[in-house]
């Protein structure tokens, strides 16, 4: 089996899986139970001047038959005393001395970060995680996305805290910013050892329609909280690859939606070197750890890599700006006749949402002149022969297919509907190619 092992800024864990600074890495006995399951490492719950609490603090949203597709969270940071947890992070790490235990920070003064970072290091943690991204409760007290969405600040804080470390300083960013990779380049200015992201998104997850009241609600009011889970991945994806995309850049701890083996391996693709999970473990426990780990090395085994750092950073060379992308490849959909059930969902979205070229019914008729559609740019082409009457199945007119995959997303039969290269029969060119032509981007559109 491929080597899962990696290296972080010089702390080793056995695999890139590590629980992310949450509920799940709130306790001694959690995370002692995370690496008996097969978890390499935890960034521990954040550590600072304990708060209490309010209840009830979390929200879900559902989608078709998915519980907690997206994850609303306002609970702050921990409310257990610093004392407890110290001693619980030096159990951990003389049970446990081959694993991760990273000590996740916030606090406020220049001497508050010197003596939680000197404590946390003498309990035996491997490293610091800085919470500059906590969108609510702490940001009101100049805390957590309050010091993220400040570069300078961030750079200054970081700053402290290299001066008192003797540990690899991980600076923990916010998504709730105008430029990632600024943020991404103060956490370097001021000394960073790596980066983790992202934290979670500022949301309000929904109301109580009957008191009129955000949720989760906390007695006849509540406040927005910070949103996370499978729903928020794409966003991840895209900070995550912008920020990787950056020469010289430090290593980086993905987070966001991470909730089985593909998942890793595409934020490890785009240049993460561990991975950390925090809603898929609240949602199924520290159990899917197991099939991360089976699901990853099979992937690297049918891939051929003997380690897991031979996939890091591969997709990150497949990543272009738009006036980049080839505008001769071509793309068409193809339904399988067998396979489909004739629910054409397919043509209800392509009609109503897209580019109108497929149609159900018979393909021996032809489309009406154009002049019964005059707001069509061009005159309809000839449509293909055959009979299929009174078959609910449906069919493309290729001629006019675009290539948008939205009836091959729409469709419920797996690879009923694929999208297939075909040749488009013209050159290879690119938006930028045009503009290098003699030609000049213009606000709207390009002009000789």
């Amino acid at each position: 089996m491929a080597d899962l092992s990696i290296d972080f800024c010089g702390i080793k864990s056995p695999n890139p899986f590590w629980l992310a600074s949450a509920p799940p890495a709130n306790s001694g006995d959690q995370v002692m139970r995370a690496f008996d399951a097969g978890w390499g490492g935890a960034v521990w719950k954040t550590l600072g001047d304990p708060i209490v609490n309010v209840s009830s603090r979390f929200g879900g949203i559902d989608y078709a038959n998915q519980r907690m597709m997206g994850f609303n969270n306002i609970e702050l940071i921990t409310d257990r005393p610093l004392d407890v947890n110290f001693k619980e992070i030096y159990e951990v790490k003389k049970r446990y001395p081959m694993h991760a235990v990273i000590a996740s920070l916030m606090t406020e003064t220049k001497k508050d970060w010197e003596v939680l970072i000197r404590r946390a290091e003498d309990a035996g943690a491997d490293g610091l995680e800085l919470n500059f991204g906590c969108p609510h409760g702490m940001c009101e007290r100049g805390m957590g996305s309050s010091v993220g969405q400040e570069p300078k600040l961030l750079a200054e804080i970081t700053s402290w805290a290299k001066e008192f470390a003797k540990t690899p300083v991980l600076v923990k960013l916010t998504p709730n910013t105008g430029d990632i990779v600024e943020a991404g380049m103060a956490a370097i200015a001021g000394g960073g050892d790596g980066i983790a992201l992202i934290n979670t998104i500022k949301s309000i997850v929904g109301l109580d329609l009957d008191r009129l009241v955000p949720l989760p609600r906390v007695g006849n009011a509540s406040t927005n909280g910070g949103y996370c889970g499978p729903a928020v991945k794409p966003i991840a994806l895209h900070l995550l690859s912008a920020l990787a995309r950056e020469p010289n850049m430090i290593p980086i701890s993905g987070i966001g939606g991470i909730a089985n083996w593909r998942d890793a391996a595409e934020f490890i693709a785009l240049g993460s070197t561990s991975v950390q999970v925090c809603t898929a473990v609240m949602h199924y426990g520290f159990r899917i750890v197991r099939d991360m780990i089976d699901g990853l090395s099979n992937y690297l085994d049918q891939q051929g890599m003997k380690s897991v750092n031979e996939l890091r950073g591969r997709a990150i060379g497949a990543y272009k700006e738009w006036g980049e992308l080839d505008l001769g490849y071509q793309v068409i959909a193809k339904i399988d006749k067998d396979k489909c059930i004739g629910c054409q969902l397919c043509v209800t979205a392509c009609q109503d949402g897209a580019h109108q070229c497929i149609f159900a019914g018979s393909e021996d008729r032809q489309r009406p002149p154009q002049a019964h559609y005059p707001g069509l740019a061009k005159a309809p082409s000839p449509l293909p022969l055959g009979k299929i009457a009174g078959a609910r199945v449906p069919w493309v007119d290729e001629p006019e297919c675009v290539g948008c995959n939205l009836c091959a997303l729409v469709c419920p039969v797996p690879n009923c509907i694929t999208m297939e290269e075909v040749p488009s029969g013209r050159p290879h060119e690119t938006w930028n190619d045009r503009t290098d032509q003699g030609r000049t981007r213009q606000p709207g559109g390009i002009h000789d």
